[in-house]
């Protein structure tokens, strides 16, 4: 979700943000458009037929910014008492160059989306964590996500610490913040998660109640740095280079009720060929880069991730949250800019992949979030979706 890798040279002309607030265009495809004002999103019908959005390459996009008043990416969904809340990054614009680190998401605090329905108005939400509340953070809060147990709402969030590494950079730790309302505002447990270390934390609730956090990234996720259980300042800024050899897994661990903590420690989540061997680091469009997602459906678990560097969303499945789970397939092909991260929710009977890509600014560090209906195969198997139609 964070990386950087060299884009085509593109002089398409940026989409103003602020300029967005007469803008008519539709949330998804097929759905009623959308004329986006402030915060909120509502259903109207436009005055004046505007000219239908383009890639820079003159494609149609498949779906359209759920809201332009920010930018926002990498989203974790969730409904909540019948109600969609989309926890995302907040994009902000800076004026670092991109690098393998990361340096240019520069995000500083969280806001959090909502809505009644998929297409219809979109609210956006006050400050619900800033990194200044946050007693041992010192910059880039990266991408979230939230749990909700016993009247309480968890936000689990990456940001870096205050011990320097090699690149003057902290070392990314897991936080969470609780609140007794889902758009918060969040308040910050004074230390990270004992035993969290990387990114992207996702938690996913299975029927009997028990919670795990999934997470990690390499690259400026910094999970190549973990390699032998203790976090090395001076290690790779990209991963093991070790192309024949398995490739680094994202991590699981089953959280205590408190939802607060690691019941254990943090184990690897193992993805095998369809020769049950496991994908080797240099198989770049099958290997996980970042991004875990997991849902349950049909009695399988679902592991869906990124692949980085060749901007693949992908899925393995398994018959237990801790895998290993043997590889299937991509989910969604590479979108406009460098990233890919998302979500897979399901709501009104249909399933729903939440994903991002840089429609309105062109810019890799400057993103907005979508939504595309999600489709399964009589035998569970997830067509690959395009973000561009012809």
């Amino acid at each position: 979700m964070r990386l950087r890798f060299p884009m085509p040279a593109r002089r398409a002309r940026a989409v103003p943000l602020l300029a967005v607030s007469a803008l008519v265009i539709p949330v998804l495809a097929g759905l009623a458009p959308a004329l986006f004002t402030g915060g909120t999103a509502t259903a109207q019908s436009a005055a004046k037929p505007q000219a239908e959005p383009r890639s820079p390459e003159g494609k149609r996009y498949l779906s359209q910014p759920l809201v332009t008043s920010i930018y926002t990416a990498d989203p974790s969904a969730h409904v909540f008492n019948g109600k969609i809340y989309v926890y995302p990054s907040h994009d902000i614009d800076v004026t670092k160059a991109d690098d393998d680190l990361g340096n240019q998401y520069a995000m500083r605090d969280y806001r959090v989306l909502s809505m009644d329905r998929i297409g219809g108005p979109v609210k956006v939400n006050p400050v619900a964590l800033d990194v200044k509340d946050v007693p041992w953070a010192s910059q880039q809060m990266w991408a979230p996500d939230a749990a909700y147990k016993n009247g309480t709402y968890y936000l689990y969030f990456p940001v870096r610490d205050k011990q320097l590494d090699k690149n003057g950079l902290g070392t990314f730790r897991i936080g969470v913040a609780t609140s007794k309302s889902p758009v918060g505002p969040f308040k910050a447990d004074p230390k990270p998660i004992a035993g969290s270390f990387s990114m992207d934390p996702a938690v996913f609730t299975d029927a009997n109640g028990a919670s795990y956090m999934y997470f990690g990234g390499i690259w400026g996720g910094q999970l190549q740095r973990w390699k032998d259980g203790k976090f090395d300042p001076n290690g790779s800024d990209t991963d093991l280079g070790q192309d024949d050899q398995p490739a680094l897994s994202g991590k699981i661990a089953r959280l205590n009720p408190d939802m607060k903590s690691f019941a254990e420690t943090p184990r690897d989540v193992q993805i095998l060929d369809e020769a049950g061997k496991p994908v080797l680091g240099g198989d770049h469009e099958r290997r996980f880069f970042e991004a875990s997602w997991v849902f349950k459906r049909g009695g399988k678990y679902y592991y869906t991730y990124s692949t980085g560097d060749t901007h693949f969303l992908n899925y393995a499945t398994g018959d237990n949250p801790y895998g290993p789970f043997t590889y299937k397939g991509h989910i969604l092909k590479p979108v406009q800019g460098w990233t890919s991260h998302h979500s897979i929710i399901e709501w009104n009977k249909k399933w729903w992949l939440f994903y991002a890509d840089t429609q309105l600014s062109n810019k890799n560090h400057l993103r907005n979030v979508k939504v595309t209906e999600l489709k399964f195969a009589a035998d569970g198997s997830i067509p690959t979706i395009d973000p561009f139609v012809n």
